[in-house]
């Protein structure tokens, strides 16, 4: 068997069941299944998981690291992908990010939306993406902390070369659902709260992986961000 067979045998066994779960976590808040998108998280991963993640027609696709994005976005050219930059973005690398990614999920200080937003200005055009906000409060996670996220939600708003599509955060990695739900809760609350900030448009919620992308949905969620659950673990 070959790697790309071995993905979607996988991915085809996988899929109908996290759609399913998608579906029914979507209906348990009163929300449309359509209005939930799965981001397949193809970082760590070979080009194969990427061919048989188009041939199930998942064209969101995600990836963690400028480099790998780099490198591995040629290969796919015209095949209609929709590159997502969901990881820490170094400043030096966002050029990389900024002329790949159809959105970057993890704009999470001010530098760094500034310079995505200089080079947006020098292209002429708007970069799509999301303020990162840490609503769980740990000091690992990036984001802007809960109590300054309004603020800094405004000022990434206020540069003229970035589109505000949303917000983006990361739960603890945890399986306690009090926890879990109290921070997407929070993020959504921010969502709704900086929804009088003028030029944000604030219709996407990027929350929930693999291990609580239900409970994201349940509490908002527009983008799921899986990998594991979709392809298995990456390989070593």
């Amino acid at each position: 068997m070959t790697d790309l067979q071995g993905y979607q045998r996988v991915l085809r066994e996988r899929l109908p069941r996290v759609r399913e779960t998608v579906a029914a976590a979507a209906a348990r808040s009163g929300r449309d299944p359509a209005a939930v998108r799965i981001v397949a998280v193809t970082k760590g991963h070979p080009h194969e998981v990427v061919e048989a993640a188009l041939a199930e027609e998942l064209l969101d696709l995600g990836e963690n690291r400028v480099e790998e994005l780099v490198a591995k976005s040629p290969h796919f050219e015209g095949r209609g992908v929709r590159w997502h930059m969901i990881g820490h973005v170094q400043r030096r690398k966002a050029g990389g990010a900024a002329r790949i990614a159809a959105l970057i999920h993890s704009v999470d200080s001010i530098r760094l939306a500034g310079k995505l937003s200089r080079l947006g200005e020098a292209e002429g055009r708007r970069v799509p993406v999301l303020v990162q906000v840490n609503t769980s409060g740990e000091g690992a996670k990036g984001g802007f902390p809960e109590a300054e996220a309004l603020d800094g939600i405004a000022r990434v708003v206020g540069l003229g070369g970035l589109r505000v599509l949303g917000l983006m955060t990361m739960a603890p990695f945890t399986s306690d659902v009090r926890t879990l739900r109290d921070t997407f809760r929070r993020t959504r609350r921010l969502l709704e709260a900086a929804a009088g900030i003028d030029g944000f448009e604030g219709r996407e919620l990027s929350m929930g992986m693999s291990n609580d992308f239900e409970i994201a949905i349940e509490e908002g969620s527009t983008m799921v961000r899986l990998g594991t659950t979709l392809f298995g673990e990456r390989p070593r």
